[in-house]
C-alpha cells in the first residue's frame, strides 16, 4: 500500500491503521478516526484557490457587476456555509465546533482569487473545512458568472498553512 506521500507499508500502525494511514483500519477498510483522546486546542487552517475567468467577467466584477447580482458576496456566504457543511460532504470528516470562518475574494486580471481561514478550538484540524470553503465559494463564482463565461475554471485549491494540534505550525513551502 502507498500513501499520498509515497510511503509504503503493510503492517497496521499503533492505532490499528493499515500502513500508518489514519482513515484505514488494519484490514484496509475505511474508518473514522477516534479523536476522543486528543486534547482540545486552538487550530487554524488557511486554504486558497482561484476561478479563472474571461476578461469580460473581470470587467463586469470591477464595474457594474454580473447579471445575477453581487457574485463576490454570494460566493463569500457560500464559502462560509460550505465550511460549516464539510462533515456532511466529506464522509470521514468529524463534525467539529467551528469558531470562525473568513472567506476573502479578490478580482485579479484573469481570475477571482479566494482565501479561506477557518478556526476551531476542537480536537482535530480544520484543513478540510478551509478547502471546502474555497471550493464552494469557487462553485458559487462559477454559477454567478456562467452567463458571461461558461468556460470559467476552478483551479489551484490547496492548503496554505495550518496551526495547532500535534503537528504544530505548517506553511506551504
Amino acid at each position: 500500500m502507498t500513501d499520498n506521500a509515497g510511503r509504503t507499508g503493510d503492517a497496521a500502525g499503533a492505532d490499528g491503521a493499515a500502513g500508518g494511514l489514519t482513515h484505514v483500519d488494519a484490514s484496509g477498510a475505511a474508518r473514522m478516526v477516534d479523536v476522543s483522546a486528543k486534547d482540545t486546542g486552538a487550530r487554524r487552517a488557511v486554504a486558497s484557490g482561484k476561478v479563472l475567468v474571461s476578461a469580460e467577467v473581470v470587467a463586469a466584477l470591477r464595474g457594474d457587476g454580473v447579471p445575477k447580482g453581487d457574485a463576490l458576496a454570494v460566493a463569500r456566504i457560500a464559502g462560509i456555509m460550505g465550511a460549516k457543511q464539510t462533515p456532511s460532504l466529506i464522509p470521514l470528516c468529524h463534525p467539529i465546533a467551528i469558531t470562525g470562518v473568513k472567506v476573502d475574494l479578490s478580482v485579479a486580471d484573469d481570475a477571482v482569487e479566494i482565501v479561506a481561514t477557518v478556526k476551531t478550538t476542537d480536537r482535530t484540524g480544520v484543513e478540510m473545512e478551509a478547502l471546502t470553503a474555497v471550493t464552494v465559494a469557487g462553485l458559487a463564482v462559477v454559477d454567478m458568472v456562467k452567463a458571461l463565461d461558461p468556460a470559467a475554471v476552478i483551479t489551484d485549491v490547496r492548503v496554505e498553512s495550518k496551526e495547532g494540534g500535534k503537528t504544530g505550525h505548517w506553511v506551504r513551502p
